[in-house]
């Protein structure tokens, strides 16, 4: 059989789960911004079928989707050049998603170490959706036969996860039908840590709203958590080798990299021998300066929803043609009846 050679696509989302944070400026929006500028077509999505999978506020739901497409835009994402759209707008996701449940196994979910995470010791009473979410996020990215996936390092697991499913799928119907997409994993802070504790990810769900920077703060609160975020009495070294203990400064370096666009390395050696003191005004500053005209724009966005409303909407539209025939095509490889309408 001739190998398929697919268009390059690019595909993502993030949960609208709320408080968007540096975290997933760094992690994720500020790198979707980039890829549009890459000659690959890009699709970005507001996975709320995700979000369900443990108890959501409907009205808060569809406020925080708003919010986070508004976020995705106050980022650089221009729904012009990138799709961009909100999942349960999409039908194709779930109709998938059920098919890959029959074609992904019992023991590959087992080894998801996210819903282990997740659930903790409480398994019994989460959801099922909660368990079976990975095949839904393989879903997400198979429906547009996509080729590339930007993730944090802590779905790596789940692109992994996709490249079984896709491959089973074909193995098992004698096709070339889905790709296996690539994870990609590029940045000096795509894992972004607490501002209180360099060993936990910085996190919405912390008690202590001084552990993250959301995107939402303005100028003088970011750079007010810079100045108190946690570190030592230690001068930064001349090499990365010095940081390899401590974990606060070296947040703060990476944070300062993946802001200004430099290498960690070469952070460090501008400011080696320097303390804190004349570090965090420096990244207070550069901070405020790349993050604080991403409030306003939120602020502005958000004051006309119904207008973030009809973005997402066409947005879905766009999605719809891609995804629609491929669906259409799977149906037909597993062998459904259906009408044929129009």
């Amino acid at each position: 059989m001739t190998a398929t050679a697919f268009t390059p696509r690019i595909f993502s989302g993030i949960q609208p789960s709320g408080g968007l944070t540096l975290g997933n400026y760094l992690g994720a929006l500020k790198r979707f911004a980039e890829k549009q500028d890459e000659g690959i077509e890009t699709i970005y999505c507001l996975v709320d079928l995700h979000a369900i999978t443990v108890w959501q506020d409907p009205e808060r739901l569809r406020q925080q989707t708003r919010e986070a497409a508004a976020g995705f835009m106050a980022s650089g994402i221009d729904p012009a050049r990138s799709i961009l759209f909100n999942q349960s707008q999409v039908s194709a996701h779930a109709e998938l998603g059920w098919i890959l449940n029959c074609v992904a196994r019992l023991g590959w979910m087992n080894r998801m170490t996210q819903f282990k995470d997740k659930a903790g010791k409480n398994a019994e009473h989460v959801s099922l959706g909660l368990y079976a979410y990975p095949s839904l996020m393989a879903a997400d990215i198979l429906v547009y036969h996509a080729t590339h996936v930007p993730v944090g390092d802590d779905q790596k697991q789940h692109v992994e996860l996709t490249r079984d499913i896709a491959a089973k799928f074909n193995h098992d119907y004698g096709v070339d039908f889905f790709p296996a997409p690539e994870p990609v994993i590029e940045g000096a802070a795509t894992r972004v840590m607490s501002l209180r504790d360099g060993t936990k990810k910085m996190s919405k769900s912390d008690p202590s709203d001084a552990s993250r920077i959301n995107l939402t703060d303005d100028a003088d609160t970011i750079a007010q958590k810079i100045r108190k975020a946690r570190t030592d009495a230690e001068p930064l070294p001349e090499t990365l080798e010095g940081l390899k203990d401590r974990a606060e400064a070296r947040n703060l370096v990476n944070i300062y990299a993946a802001l200004s666009g430099m290498t960690a390395e070469a952070v460090v050696t501008e400011f080696a021998g320097q303390g804190f003191g004349a570090f965090k005004p420096a990244l207070a500053d550069l901070a405020v300066a790349k993050l604080s005209p991403i409030s306003t724009e939120m602020t502005r966005l958000m004051a006309d929803p119904a207008e973030i409303d009809r973005i997402l909407g066409e947005g879905a539209d766009r999605a719809e043609a891609i995804a629609r025939p491929i669906l259409d095509r799977t149906l037909d490889i597993v062998g459904m009846v259906r009408s044929r309408r129009g």
